[in-house]
């Protein structure tokens, strides 16, 4: 039954926009101007979409890219196109030109809404593309052949909510991927409330009264929920920073704008630990709540922000496929080193490669089910069948679970590997190394040994004003051995600038494997 009851943006933004929030600040930049927007002044915006769609010929079910900085324009143009009936495709900023081209053919928008700022790197590929009818820069002087999106937005009379069904495909999302090889991930209109009901309200606890500041961006799925879905589903405020978080930015957004919500990702509360630790004081932010994903959380980087601040960091997992965290420590429970426990509303269960279940202890990968799973990738049916196995979906993670029903990380499925027989754990290695007080980060991978045998390596980060003397490497070995065992320690260990992620700080070890 199609409604527009329905359609999320009636939930996310309608309902916001004709409420007591209506005044209420809904989004502010962290810039020098720091433009804010009410809930009303959404509602509004969004509405005026629908007549610029209509004016521009975008109808209901085409797709629209969005290639947005964390700023205003973005939740106006993701909800703006959801409430119209239209499929907005966020995109990773930090791409390059030949992969946005292989995306745009692959999602066949018919327009392209871009910041100024990066309108430079895909200009070259418009030209001459199959797809893209119209172009619309943000914030920005519009070239020959684009438009600008502020006056096209300001001309536009408002439109209707268009009637869906929960079911209906609302947005897309390009799954970052820890293979290089991005997948065009469908969501449906009920799955971002699924999340709300679920993590946000039974982990995260939030409040109509928080402000909210996620250095993870709004284009992929951790930072959609964090800075827009998860506020808007109580009408609290979202800092925008359109920036490169770095430790200095994100201080100061800390200390200006005073979150009480701070949503980050494991490089980064290492690297805001060390520069914290360094300075007299801490920014005058009254946190809350802290929480992390991308990547399993070292136990050493938890208790060092713990001591700084005297909140916990809610380590948890999630996905692209499945939107947002399904596995979580929770307030008051945080046990350092694990990912908790199943969120509310999600079931978890860990399968041996022949898919039986395995035993308390013993390693298998985590499958997850819950509502908020995405209903597949485009045009990868092979690969949709191989991740989304009828309501349980493959995370490619392996895991332990231990007695008490906690969960801890081992590794991607094809990042672990045997030593002398035994399986090993690449994070747990990184783990005894990143709690050397030397090293910021670490990254281990198996290389073979001159018999042919798997063998651990290790690429390590130190921290700033660390130097790399010449016995450092066996210093290094010899605290692995002693933290986690003898025969777990690195044969091979490289000091290196910086390890390969992805957007959402995930390390990239296909790349360090081809080192």
């Amino acid at each position: 039954m199609q409604s527009i009851e329905a359609n999320a943006a009636t939930y996310f933004v309608t309902r916001n926009a004709t409420s007591d929030a209506r005044d209420k600040t809904a989004f502010i930049e962290a810039t020098e101007d720091q433009r804010s927007i009410t809930y009303g002044a959404l509602g509004l915006d969004v509405a005026r979409m629908g007549g610029l769609f209509e004016r521009f010929d975008i109808r209901p079910e085409e797709r629209i890219a969005l290639l947005a900085l964390d700023e205003i324009a973005f939740p106006v143009i993701f909800w703006g196109g959801i409430n119209a009936g239209v499929v907005p495709v966020a995109l990773n900023t930090l791409l390059s030109t030949d992969v946005y081209s292989t995306i745009l053919q692959d999602c066949r928008a018919r327009a392209l809404f871009v910041s100024a700022a990066l309108y430079p790197t895909v200009e070259p590929l418009l030209a001459e593309h199959p797809y893209v009818r119209h172009v619309f820069v943000i914030g920005g002087e519009a070239p020959v052949g684009a438009h600008d999106f502020a006056e096209a937005l300001a001309a536009s009379q408002p439109g209707e909510t268009y009637a869906v069904s929960p079911d209906d495909c609302a947005f897309w999302l390009y799954s970052s991927g820890s293979t290089g090889q991005p997948k065009g991930v469908r969501h449906v209109h009920s799955s971002l409330r699924a999340t709300c009901d679920t993590y946000a309200s039974q982990v995260l606890g939030i409040q109509a009264d928080d402000v909210v500041f996620s250095v993870a961006k709004l284009f992929f799925a951790y930072g959609l929920g964090n800075g827009m879905s998860f506020p808007m589903s109580v009408g609290a405020s979202t800092i925008l920073f359109p920036g490169r978080p770095t430790p200095e930015s994100v201080t100061q957004v800390l200390a200006d704008h005073k979150p009480t919500v701070f949503c980050g990702v494991p490089t980064l509360y290492a690297a805001l630990n060390a520069h914290l630790e360094n300075l007299d004081a801490l920014p005058n932010a009254p946190i809350r709540r802290c929480i992390s994903a991308g990547e399993a959380l070292p136990e050493d980087v938890g208790k060092r922000w713990h001591a700084l601040w005297g909140v916990d960091i809610l380590d948890g997992v999630g996905s692209t496929e499945l939107l947002h965290i399904f596995l979580s420590n929770r307030s008051g429970e945080v046990v350092y080193g694990t990912s908790g426990v199943a969120v509310p509303g999600y079931e978890l269960r860990l399968v041996d490669d022949d898919g039986a279940a395995v035993a308390t202890g013993e390693v298998g990968e985590l499958l997850v089910k819950g509502a908020s799973a995405s209903d597949g990738y485009w045009n990868q049916r092979a690969r949709s069948r191989l991740t989304f196995e009828g309501e349980w979906t493959h995370t490619g993670d392996k895991y332990t679970q231990d007695e008490s029903g906690r969960y801890t990380y081992c590794g991607r499925t094809d990042d672990m590997f045997k030593v002398s027989g035994i399986w090993l754990s690449p994070f747990e290695v990184e783990q005894a190394l990143s709690s050397h007080p030397l090293v910021l980060e670490a990254a281990v991978i198996a290389r073979a040994d001159s018999e042919g045998l798997d063998k651990p390596m290790a690429f390590v980060v130190l921290q700033d004003g660390a130097g790399a003397s010449t016995d450092l490497g066996d210093t290094l070995k010899d605290h692995v051995k002693a933290k986690v065992g003898m025969w777990k320690y690195p044969r091979w260990i490289e000091i290196v600038e910086e390890l390969p992620k992805t957007a959402t700080g995930k390390i990239q070890r296909f790349k360090l494997r081809a080192h």
